[in-house]
């Protein structure tokens, strides 16, 4: 028979899993700012105590909150971007890759939306834990970025596909970034539309940077 501190830890697990789901479900909705531990402790039915137990702090739930959500979104952009096409053009590589990075964000709503909260909020001086978070995301985002581009214009031979990537990384984060804001004002249209229209904007640019440093290196 399981002795009771095995219980006990088990239930204290459970507990800490409970609130970090309540905290970013509505810390999504209302923001950090707007999020009380009253709030929070009408969402998960558990005492404030057990809150600031397993999270010493606000500030501690947040960055709790982020962390996960971050391993979570990073762990589904890996898995969604497996066994990418070889032989297509460019224009369908990237498109792919888009398509793909465009499903996770639909389905990784609820971190996003917070993760924008916190870059357009105050919470670098209430929650730096969790700002750290933010900007570790938006670096590895844009690594990300990074090899999709690489990948999809390969053919062009390392150099010229990494100088490509470096130049377009940041409009390809800038391009996810309105999408999403999009899709969550209600806007109408579909992120798989968006994405579309990215790929189409991004391979237009990507062609002619390509061009550039191929007479460079000419």
């Amino acid at each position: 028979m399981e002795n009771i501190q095995q219980i006990g830890n088990r239930r204290g697990q459970r507990s800490r899993q409970e609130i970090l789901e309540a905290a970013s479900r509505v810390m999504s909705s209302y923001g950090y700012a707007g999020t009380s531990m009253s709030a929070l402790v009408e969402a998960t039915g558990i005492p404030k105590s057990a809150i600031y137990h397993h999270f010493g702090s606000k500030a501690g739930l947040l960055a709790e909150v982020m962390a996960e959500g971050a391993h979570g979104f990073f762990l589904a952009m890996r898995d969604a971007h497996r066994d990418p096409p070889q032989s297509a053009s460019p224009r369908e590589r990237l498109g792919w890759y888009l398509g793909r990075t465009g499903e996770v964000f639909v389905h990784r709503e609820e971190f996003l939306r917070l993760l924008l909260m916190i870059v357009m909020g105050d919470q670098a001086v209430e929650a730096p834990e969790a700002m750290q978070t933010v900007i570790k995301v938006r670096d590895e985002g844009r690594d990300y970025m990074r090899v999709m581009i690489k990948s999809a214009f390969a053919t062009e031979g390392d150099a010229v596909a990494t100088a490509v990537a470096d130049e377009l990384a940041h409009f390809g984060m800038v391009g996810f970034d309105g999408a999403f804001i999009s899709l969550q004002s209600g806007d109408g249209k579909p992120m798989a539309e968006y994405m579309a229209q990215l790929t189409d904007a991004m391979v237009a640019l990507g062609e002619a940077s390509a061009a550039r440093h191929r007479a460079t290196q000419g």
